[in-house]
């Protein structure tokens, strides 16, 4: 028998093994992340994040002050801050302790048509946290925007998002068995969510990570180009490339990142993605 026929079923169990523990992962996770639900959330005026950070051309328009708050109901199987998924594990702070650092970067972010993004994790977990800081922002003149997968969009009250000037709206996928394999939670409530941001006339940049495999099939593209292009209130859709740079925080974690054999798209699926929108008269970026 030749060597590479002894080594076919040894690579086979391996592939299986991984793909067995990789599952057995993925599901302890999702275990995890009903349970932050029940979490309560931090008195009013404080609130738990995991950061706070600087960016340009990703959180919004222009240079955005990115609150990265602690606590999460999803497990995307592509997600790349797992260190925001518990609340348990981020800092206390008051929202004047935020304000604070905001003011030390407002003159920077003013002239270069930026603001301030509350994302995660997610925000809308901590709704009164989350409602206060951009309240504050919106009040003293900043630009706000929020990052927020809709999963939580009930919690969001008018109010709140008044003082929100952009919704940055992650829809996973438009294929509910696709989007519950993708995060373990149902598309429903996302969709909900859109529908009232586009009652309420609030503008959204819709974000769609394109995963091969996962999120490409055309008719899955296609159902959600049709949807938004039902909204009136999305003003673009950034197609995301799916990566795999956050897999060293995943081992400094201890955790497994599920889809460390997934490559990232290619040109030609981004340009199929692209004209996928466009054909439905959806801005794409």
């Amino acid at each position: 028998m030749r060597d590479s026929q002894l080594n076919e079923p040894i690579a086979r169990l391996r592939q299986d093994s991984i793909a067995r523990l990789r599952h057995e992962s993925t599901a302890r996770l999702r275990r995890d992340a009903a349970a932050e639900l029940c979490q309560a959330e931090p008195a009013a005026g404080s609130g738990v994040i995991e950061s706070w950070d600087l960016s340009v051309g990703v959180d919004g328009p222009g240079t955005r002050f990115v609150v990265f708050t602690c606590g999460c109901p999803l497990r995307c199987l592509y997600c790349h801050n797992p260190e925001t998924w518990r609340m348990r594990d981020g800092r206390r702070v008051t929202v004047d302790e935020v304000m604070t650092e905001v003011d030390g970067y407002r003159r920077f972010i003013s002239v270069a048509g930026g603001g301030v993004t509350v994302s995660g994790g997610e925000p809308l977990l901590q709704p009164r946290f989350t409602g206060e800081l951009l309240r504050r922002c919106h009040e003293s003149g900043l630009h706000t925007a929020l990052d927020t997968s809709g999963f939580l969009g009930d919690r969001a009250s008018d109010a709140l998002l008044a003082d929100t000037d952009l919704v940055l709206l992650d829809i996973k996928s438009y294929d509910p068995k696709g989007y519950r394999r993708l995060t373990g939670a149902s598309l429903e409530p996302t969709l909900r969510f859109a529908r009232r941001l586009a009652d309420l006339g609030r503008p959204v940049w819709v974000r769609f990570v394109l995963v091969p495999g996962l999120t490409d099939e055309v008719e899955n593209v296609d159902g959600l180009a049709r949807f938004v292009a039902t909204l009136g209130n999305v003003e673009r859709v950034d197609v995301l490339p799916f990566h795999r740079m956050a897999a060293g925080k995943y081992a400094r974690l201890g955790l497994t990142f599920p889809l460390a054999d997934v490559r990232p798209p290619d040109r030609a699926l981004l340009d199929r993605v692209h004209a996928q929108f466009a054909a439905h008269g959806v801005t794409s970026v």
